[in-house]
């Protein structure tokens, strides 16, 4: 089996995936993946996909993320696997979609607006 290779996004957080064939390792940036996400909600939604496909311990995980806080980036590499698991097996997307792990997060940033504090905040009015 070749490497296969995946792009995930979340808000401006973009991860690359790469999965190949070996014991369930994960490394992020060069770092074990209990290091980059120290915390249980984080590397549970990092390993949602394996779990519900039962790769847990069949592939090794190398990822290249940037970009974005650390919840964005863990919801990046969810998705980026999704898509991997996907083109591995077709009977995975049955699986990945109802969960809605397949789905790009399009929520963003909203800018902030000229004569404004911020998006949406304005500047209080007051009458002297």
């Amino acid at each position: 089996m070749e490497t296969i290779h995946k792009i995930g996004r979340r808000k401006t957080a973009v991860a690359r995936v790469y999965l190949k064939e070996g014991k369930g390792n994960i490394t992020i940036n060069k770092r074990e993946f209990e290091n980059y996400f120290p915390t249980g909600t984080l590397q549970y939604k990092v390993k949602q996909p394996l779990t519900l496909t039962d790769n847990e311990t069949t592939f090794d995980i190398s990822v290249n993320v940037f970009g974005g806080g650390i919840t964005g980036q863990a919801e990046a590499i969810r998705l980026a696997i999704s898509r991997a698991m996907c083109e591995l097996n077709d009977e995975n997307r049955g699986i990945l979609k109802p969960e809605g792990l397949l789905t790009r997060d399009p929520r963003m940033v909203e800018r902030k607006k000229f004569g404004q504090k911020k998006a949406r905040k304005k500047f209080q009015f007051s009458k002297r």
